[in-house]
């Protein structure tokens, strides 16, 4: 509670043009040092590919109601979401939050649908096709990167921004699908 209401102090102490470089800056070198050395590893690049080949002709229905049974279905241990929090990916995505020290709260994989493919927790939707951590990567190709603003995440009671990346076929680098990475911002500071 303490380094919450510190955090919050520096940040309403922060000019406004250092809190849009400084963090930024400590999230792209962190996305430089140690996301991009596993971000592309064979079994999430595995996974988006075999998953891309099932949704490559999902229309809007059909993934609007996707998005929508998850939603109804988190925390039910249905089909649809064991799917996507029970797989060789997403036990991969808990490695990296584990060897992290606490720096990823969360690591979640897109396809080219912008549909969930591996996760290390539920996430509240299925589609993020939608979202600019999808938006601002997929399409935008190779080597592309969002940073989400800093907010306070009331589940893990720590100010977090995610960093979201396009991933690449290591084979053509053509863009097969994103990644976002929840960083616990006060680790940044």
């Amino acid at each position: 509670m303490i380094r919450a209401f510190l955090l919050s102090a520096a940040l309403v102490a922060t000019p406004p043009m250092a809190m849009a470089v400084e963090p930024h800056a400590a999230m792209q070198a962190y996305v430089d040092t140690e996301i991009m050395s596993w971000a592309h590893d064979g079994t999430i690049i595995k996974a988006i590919t075999a998953q891309n080949a099932e949704t490559a002709d999902y229309d809007a229905i059909r993934i609007d109601a996707l998005d929508k049974t998850w939603r109804s279905e988190v925390g039910t241990g249905s089909d649809l979401v064991n799917g996507v929090l029970k797989n060789a990916a997403a036990d991969f995505l808990r490695s990296q939050i584990a060897a992290s020290g606490g720096m990823i709260t969360e690591v979640f994989v897109m396809d080219a649908q912008g549909l969930n493919v591996a996760a290390s927790g539920a996430t509240s939707d299925y589609w993020q096709g939608d979202e600019a951590k999808f938006q601002e990567t997929y399409p935008k190709g190779a080597g592309a990167v969002h940073f989400g603003d800093i907010e306070f995440d009331e589940s893990s009671q720590t100010y977090q921004a995610q960093i979201s990346v396009t991933i690449t076929d290591p084979a053509s680098g053509e863009p097969i699908g994103a990644m976002t990475i929840g960083i616990d911002a006060e680790a940044l500071m």
